[in-house]
């Protein structure tokens, strides 16, 4: 197993209506990120980077340390769990990006984060 393969990603998001305003092009999304480490090495998460994309095809990237003001170690069969927000201007949007990581040998690798979908409840795109 590469150092890509150890690390699966999955996503949970939700619209947060209350904190929306679709007259003013403010849509509001959390998700939910669980990393699981299925290797045999500690992992540490070092930095971020997520390119999201609206439905107007407007991106923004976002590069920085760690996730939620950490850097979290993730044992060989351990999933860390972090909820976080995005903004956009329209109903429908994606994200995707990828997560430095480094083993406790030293060895430096990216996970991929897949796309996954923002998305009003119970609308089609």
């Amino acid at each position: 197993m590469n150092h890509e393969e150890q690390i699966k990603v999955r996503v949970l998001t939700r619209y947060l209506k209350d904190q929306s305003d679709p007259q003013a092009d403010r849509y509001a999304f959390a998700y939910t990120i669980q990393i699981s480490n299925l290797g045999e090495d500690t992992v540490k998460l070092l930095n971020r980077h997520w390119v999201i994309t609206d439905d107007n095809e407007k991106v923004e990237e976002v590069r920085g340390e760690g996730v939620i003001g950490q850097q979290p170690e993730i044992d060989p069969g351990q999933t860390f769990h972090y909820t976080s927000g995005a903004i956009i201007e329209t109903e429908f949007g994606t994200m995707l990006g990828g997560y430095e990581m480094q083993t406790s040998a030293g060895e430096k690798f990216i996970a991929k984060i897949p796309p996954f979908l923002l998305s009003l409840p119970h609308k089609v795109h």
